[in-house]
């Protein structure tokens, strides 16, 4: 889809050194990086992520869990 925006006479400038450098169009330039800043600030990509994180690694077993709690607080001063 074509579209206009307005940007800074400086960030199109670096912009553009950027795309010569990556040997990439400015158009593939602003939609990669587009496409990265809603993938980053997505309502849910930070809960997504985290759930990804956690089903990689797994549950810990409670008994696991109830002996870490317990050294944690051995070891913290009251």
């Amino acid at each position: 889809m074509k579209t206009a925006v307005s940007i800074p006479d400086e960030v199109f400038e670096e912009a553009d050194r950027l795309a010569r450098n990556l040997k990439t169009s400015r158009s593939d330039l602003y939609s990669r990086a587009l496409k990265e800043f809603v993938a980053r600030h997505g309502s849910d990509s930070i809960t997504d992520s985290m759930n990804r994180a956690c089903a990689e690694v797994g549950q810990p077993s409670p008994k696991f869990v109830r002996r870490a709690a317990r050294r944690t607080l051995e070891r913290s001063e009251w």
